[in-house]
């Protein structure tokens, strides 16, 4: 039981750290090459960057066991981000990271969710680079917002026209209702104004009958 215990905790584990560090590594000439986003999860519709990171490789280790250090600098003249997706492109200029030399920065906003693909162009030092990598997919922004999604969709929308269709007719039906009660009204006065009127001719004819 206790050996089941531990084995789901090690893959849970595994699956944790996975999602918390999502970076993509290459290599190109002698350089090692990291990319990842800024903040992840990442999800549409917020300010991100794509972090870019480029050190020495060291001699005799595999690419999986390199690791980032003595990061190259000075490269933020040669060294450009194509993002792509789908039939889209945009070409984003590097900001170095003033802490942590060899590290820069890609600013963008990724409006839609889905995989988009990064194109390093460019040169390091004296080495050319053009190679294709691909950061952790765009999450939709829903994925975190809460308890609603901040943007109108298109229920809202729709329950909103119907809500204003409904207070129009509502409106309508009392502008009648208030017509219909002032014709009223005005017919109630026309008969009051006869009434009066025919009881002064009454009068009138009563006063003249008792002077004959």
């Amino acid at each position: 039981m206790k050996t089941k215990l531990l084995f789901l905790f090690l893959l849970f584990a595994s699956g944790l750290a996975g999602t918390a560090y999502g970076h993509t590594v290459d290599s190109v000439g002698e350089y090692r090459v990291e990319i990842g986003w800024m903040n992840e999860p990442v999800v549409s519709g917020e300010t991100n960057a794509i972090e870019f990171f480029v050190s020495p490789l060291e001699p005799g280790l595999e690419l999986e066991d390199q690791v980032f250090k003595n990061g190259i600098v000075g490269l933020k003249k040669t060294v450009k981000i194509k993002l792509i997706y789908k039939d889209e492109s945009i070409t984003l200029p590097l900001s170095p990271d003033h802490n942590i030399p060899g590290k820069y920065y890609a600013f963008i906003n990724p409006t839609i969710s889905g995989f988009y693909q990064a194109n390093i162009l460019g040169t390091i030092e004296d080495t050319p680079i053009s190679l294709s990598m691909h950061p952790p997919k765009v999450e939709e922004r829903a994925y975190i917002e809460f308890p609603e999604p901040s943007d109108l969709t298109l229920n809202q929308i729709i329950d909103g026209h119907t809500a204003l269709i409904s207070d129009v007719n509502d409106l309508k039906e009392s502008v009648i209702s208030l017509e219909e009660s002032k014709q009223q009204m005005d017919i109630g006065y026309i008969g009051i104004g006869v009434g009066i009127i025919g009881i002064g001719i009454a009068i009138t004819a009563l006063v003249k009958s008792k002077k004959n």
